[in-house]
């Protein structure tokens, strides 16, 4: 794995694409990995995501350090899911993204369901709850993110 993400920086690096890195329970590994291999400097110039985040708000600080957004799944939703919630609340707005991870990590209310794109809807008013913002904001500023970080406008 550790070579497989090495490669994968490299050719984010080479192609000048955002880094799209999905870690569980090996924040330090992929935080060394990242600065050995200048995805760093890569992620505040290009861009980055840690897709499907899952980490507290001490992980999630360092990743905004790094230049990442930070995107989150229907486990926000999820009761248990306090520190990650305390993460999302915490972390700048400007960083935040939103994502289904479909078909996998449906939402609370569609627990036991394929998870589907119209479900992102519940993930981003779980955070316009905990952020006390109102939806309209979250889903118009998580938009213009995601078109920023991609280039899609």
């Amino acid at each position: 794995q550790r070579r497989a993400f090495i490669e994968q920086i490299r050719l984010a690096k080479r192609k000048r694409l955002p880094l799209v890195i999905h870690t569980r329970e090996a924040w330090d590994e992929t935080f060394q990995i990242l600065e050995e291999e200048g995805g760093r400097s890569h992620a505040a110039e290009v861009g980055g995501v840690f897709h499907c985040f899952t980490g507290d708000g001490a992980v999630a600080e360092k990743a905004v350090q790094f230049g990442f957004y930070l995107s989150f799944s229907g486990i926000m939703t999820f009761p248990k899911a306090i520190p990650l919630q305390q993460a999302a609340a915490a972390v700048d707005l400007s960083r935040l993204l939103i994502e289904t991870d479909a078909p996998y990590l449906a939402p609370q209310g569609y627990r036991g369901k394929r998870n589907e794109p119209a479900y992102v809807r519940a993930v981003a008013e779980k955070i316009a709850q905990i952020r006390n913002t109102p939806f309209e904001k979250i889903a118009e500023t998580t938009s213009a993110n995601a078109e920023r970080l991609f280039k899609l406008s």
